[in-house]
C-alpha cells in the first residue's frame, strides 16, 4: 500500500502520536482510557476515520476486539499487513529481583502484557514501546501467572517473529528539548529487510532552557495573560508563598532560605509547621543555562519537582512546557483555533483555561516528546518506502 498506517494503544492525548502523524503515518486506530484526553485527539482529528478513535478499557474484550477489526478492515482486500504499532502503557515499576519483597502480584503490569498480546494478534511490521528507564528489567506476569522482567515476556511472544532492539536513554540527547530518561524498544518482523536500530531517533546537541524558552515574554503577575498567547500565562497559587520564591537564584531551593517565614510551611492554629523537604528538586529555582528539567504531570504546583521559572515567580506556562516536549505549534488542546482562542475576553480566556489546564499539563506530564515519534516515523517511513519500492520492482 502506498500509504504508511500505524496504532496507537495508550495514547493519552496523542501528543507523542503526532509525531507519526507528521512524519507522514496515518492513524487507523487510537485507543485511550479516559474522555477528556481523547477529546484533546479528536480536535487534532489526524485519523482520516472517525471510528479509529476507541476509547474504553483495552483489557476488555470488546475493546481489544475494536482495535483488531480496525486493522483486519483496512487490510481485508490486500495481503499486506499494519506497518507500524506503539505502545505506551502504564507500568508499575518494580524489580524482578524485588517482586518477591512486596509479594506476588499476578495482575502486575498486566497492561504492558495486553500491548504484546496485541502486537501477536496485529502482527506489524514494526512494533514500538516506550516506557520507563527501568521498563526491560521491571516485573510483569505472563499468561501463565509467572512472573519474569518485561524483557522476558516480549521475548516469550515474540522473538520468533520479530528481532528486537531495546535501550535506556535520556531523550535530551535525541532531540527533545528536555530532560527525559525513557526507554525505548523496537520490533522489527524478520520478513522485513530492516534492523530496529536503523529506526533509533538519531543524536543532537542538548539544548539549553534558555534556547528553548528563553524568547518567551516574561510574566510577572499573578494571573497574566500573554495577549498574544492564551497558553503562556501566570499561573496563580497563594499569594503568601510567593515570598518563599522570589528571592531565589537560579539552582537554589526555597528550603535554603534563612527565614524560617520564607521557607515552606503550614500555619496551624497559629503554629508554623515546617513541609518537610522530601524531594531536592522541590521548591527550586530552574536555571536559563542547563537542560530542561523532565516535565511531570504535576507540573502546575510550586510543590512539584522542578516546576519554577528561572526568573518569574511561577511555575512553567502551557506554552513553555510544549517547547519543552517539543510539540509543534499547530497542536490543538481544543477545537477552537488559537486565532479565536487569543481574541476572546480576559474573563472567556480564563474560564477556557479552567476547563482544559489540567489536562493539558497532565497529558504534557505523561507524554512522549513529539520530536521522538517523529523522528522514529521519519525512519520508519522512508525504510518501509525504499522496501515497497523494491518489492515493485
Amino acid at each position: 500500500m502506498s500509504t504508511m498506517n500505524y496504532v496507537s494503544l495508550f495514547s493519552s492525548a496523542g501528543v507523542g502520536d503526532f509525531g507519526f502523524y507528521k512524519a507522514g503515518f496515518n492513524l487507523i486506530a487510537s485507543n485511550e482510557l479516559i474522555p477528556r484526553r481523547m477529546a484533546v485527539q479528536l480536535a487534532n482529528n489526524i485519523a482520516k476515520d472517525q471510528s479509529a478513535y476507541i476509547v474504553g478499557d483495552i483489557t476488555t474484550k470488546e475493546i481489544q476486539d475494536k482495535i483488531v477489526e480496525k486493522v483486519e478492515e483496512k487490510y481485508k482486500l490486500t495481503d499486506d499487513s499494519l506497518d507500524l504499532l506503539v505502545a505506551t502503557p502504564p507500568c508499575q515499576g518494580i524489580s524482578v529481583a524485588n517482586h518477591h519483597k512486596k509479594g506476588s502480584d499476578l495482575q502486575r503490569n498486566s497492561l504492558v502484557l495486553e500491548s504484546i498480546l496485541i502486537s501477536e494478534k496485529i502482527h506489524p511490521k514494526i512494533i514500538v514501546f516506550e516506557n520507563v528507564k527501568r521498563f526491560l528489567k521491571t516485573a510483569c506476569t505472563d499468561i501463565d501467572g509467572q512472573i519474569y522482567a518485561i524483557s522476558e515476556v516480549i521475548e516469550r511472544h515474540l522473538k520468533d517473529d520479530y528481532n528486537i532492539y531495546g535501550k535506556e536513554l535520556n531523550f535530551a540527547n535525541y532531540g527533545a528539548n528536555s530532560s527525559r530518561p525513557r526507554t525505548l524498544v523496537i520490533l522489527v518482523r524478520k520478513d522485513i529487510d530492516i534492523s530496529p536500530e536503523e529506526l533509533m531517533p538519531s543524536t543532537e546537541k542538548t539544548k539549553t532552557l534558555k534556547e528553548v524558552i528563553g524568547d518567551l515574554p516574561r510574566l510577572k503577575e499573578m494571573g497574566e495573560i500573554d495577549n498574544n498567547d492564551i497558553l503562556h500565562f501566570f499561573r496563580n497559587y497563594r499569594e503568601d508563598m510567593r515570598n518563599w520564591i522570589h528571592p531565589l537564584k537560579q539552582g537554589q531551593s526555597a528550603f535554603d532560605n534563612k527565614d524560617p517565614m520564607e521557607r515552606p510551611h503550614r500555619v496551624i492554629n497559629g503554629k508554623i509547621i515546617p513541609n518537610v523537604q522530601k524531594n531536592g528538586d522541590k521548591y527550586t529555582r530552574q536555571k536559563w543555562n542547563k537542560v530542561a528539567p523532565a516535565v511531570h504531570t504535576r507540573n502546575d504546583i510550586l510543590a512539584s519537582q522542578n516546576t519554577i521559572h528561572p526568573e518569574d515567580d511561577r511555575v512553567f506556562s502551557i506554552r513553555e512546557l510544549m517547547r519543552m516536549m517539543n510539540v509543534p505549534s499547530d497542536f490543538k488542546w481544543s477545537k477552537e483555533d488559537y486565532s479565536e482562542l487569543n481574541s476572546m475576553s480576559v474573563l472567556e480566556k480564563k474560564k477556557w483555561l479552567k476547563i482544559h489546564e489540567i489536562t493539558i499539563r497532565q497529558s504534557l506530564g505523561e507524554a512522549v516528546p513529539t520530536v521522538i515519534f517523529y523522528k522514529i516515523g521519519k525512519n520508519a517511513y522512508r525504510k518501509l518506502k525504499k522496501l515497497n519500492a523494491t518489492c515493485k520492482n
